[in-house]
């Protein structure tokens, strides 16, 4: 019995998942640079586990929230500016949603 690799398809397979996860990478950094850039800084308080090793205190979430209201203010973009940096970061992680939709979709259905 012999064992035959087709190189080609494995290329192909191995090219497309690079793709797809470089692009799937950059649009959701992209995103997050310009939900930023509008003024809309993210704030995620941590969630609270029983064994975790750091969990921040409420002084130092109210602290973090603090930062990013001050960077929001000292933003040097117009109102319009400000607008089409969100629309532009909403676009991007729509990309990023798609580029997963898709790949998932390749997977089950196998185009």
């Amino acid at each position: 019995m012999s064992l035959a690799i087709n190189w080609g398809a494995f290329l192909l397979v191995f090219t497309a998942a690079l793709v797809g996860a470089g692009a799937t990478v950059l649009f959701y950094a992209l995103g997050l640079r310009m939900l930023v850039r509008s003024g809309r800084v993210p704030v995620v308080t941590p969630a609270e586990f029983t064994d975790a090793i750091t969990v921040l205190s409420e002084k130092e979430i109210k602290k973090a929230a603090k930062q990013a209201a001050k960077a929001a203010r000292k933003s040097p973009l117009t109102e319009g500016q400000k607008q089409l940096a969100f629309v532009a970061a909403i676009g991007c992680f729509v990309l990023c949603g798609a580029a997963v939709l898709g790949g998932i979709l390749l997977i089950v259905i196998g185009f």
